[in-house]
């Protein structure tokens, strides 16, 4: 049986739990920032779900296999393991509009700042949006906060600061910080 959660904290990966390297094509690219692991724990021992929720339009786009994905989230397992810490589900969008892959080049209701990633954890986990978090580094995934009723926390890593830079006009953050270890002190200072 599946656990269930109150409340959850979903993850952007590249720039957010790890460096931004472009196209993540190999397990072996994976280098966490020095405080990931730390924060991860730290939102475990919280009692929230902590859950990856990524745009891999790679996919869609020929560049890797989703196999590939699964392997660098395997990898990832393994490292925050090794650290006391884990991530309780993994969720990607392997599609793209532009996409060369057929059968995933299309619109979907999971790419964010669409709701699918979410809907899937409130249906395995039981999460209440309304009382959980979205963290990232792109506007979209204050986007996909917003959709979905959570509070949306824009980290300066990865894009983020080129992006705090670039406000947009209808979507505001609840709060923008340094990066990964500020958002989870920020998130349990609203529990």
């Amino acid at each position: 049986m599946t656990k269930t959660f109150e409340r959850a904290v979903f993850l952007d990966r590249d720039g957010t739990i790890i460096e931004e390297v472009g196209y993540l094509d190999r397990p072996e690219r994976v280098e966490f920032f020095p405080w990931t692991i730390d924060a991860i724990r730290v939102l475990n021992r919280a009692g929230l779900a902590v859950v990856l929720v990524s745009n891999q339009s790679g996919i869609a786009r020929g560049f890797f296999s989703e196999a590939v994905v699964d392997d660098v989230h395997r990898r990832m397992s393994e490292m925050l393991a090794a650290g006391g810490a884990r991530i309780d589900a993994y969720y990607y969008c392997p599609h793209h509009p532009d996409g060369r892959v057929a059968d995933l080049a299309r619109a979907c209701d999971c790419r964010k700042p669409a709701r699918g990633m979410v809907d899937r954890a409130v249906t395995e986990f039981g999460v209440d949006p309304l009382r959980s978090f979205v963290v990232g580094d792109r506007w979209l995934d204050v986007g996909l906060a917003r959709t979905v009723g959570a509070k949306g926390v824009l980290v300066r890593t990865g894009y983020g600061d080129s992006e705090e830079r670039k406000p947009q006009k209808d979507l505001k953050a609840d709060a923008v910080v340094d990066n990964l270890i500020a958002a989870s002190s920020w998130i349990l200072g609203t529990l």
